[in-house]
């Protein structure tokens, strides 16, 4: 994944998790995480449709966790914003009269597959709890 989606998610379950009974609004998330607060919307969005967490609309509106900080896994955040392998993505068009061309993506499913499920089984064994409590 080449870009920040994972760390701004990461940054606003972090947000959350420290201040489970509160409302926090995009604004405010978006100061800490210092970009615009429309990108906080979309991933809270996603982080919404994951089941990760709720919001509401208004002058008390905001987001809060959908559940308890030790029962979100690091990975279960990964998997809501994930849009690409760890590695990249594969080449579209390799030539199919080169040998290895013909039969690279095949091998690049495997390798990719594999190293996806190394991340998720490592980032599976951390809470969303354990990661906030390094901030206290």
């Amino acid at each position: 994944m080449n870009n920040t989606r994972f760390a701004t998610a990461i940054h606003i379950m972090t947000l959350l998790a420290e201040s489970p009974q509160n409302w926090l609004t995009s604004e405010w998330m978006a100061g800490s995480i210092n970009i615009n607060p429309v990108i906080v919307r979309k991933e809270i969005g996603v982080l919404k449709e994951a089941g990760l967490i709720i919001s509401r609309q208004g002058k008390i509106g905001g987001a809060q966790l959908a559940k308890s900080s030790d029962l979100i896994s690091i990975s279960d955040i990964y998997l809501a914003v994930k849009n690409t392998e760890v590695l990249g993505k594969r080449n579209n068009n390799p030539s199919p009269l080169c040998s290895v061309g013909k039969n690279i993506n095949s091998h690049l499913n495997v390798l990719f597959g594999e190293t996806d499920q190394l991340v998720l089984k490592f980032l599976g064994n951390k809470t969303l709890k354990e990661f906030t409590e390094q901030f206290k």
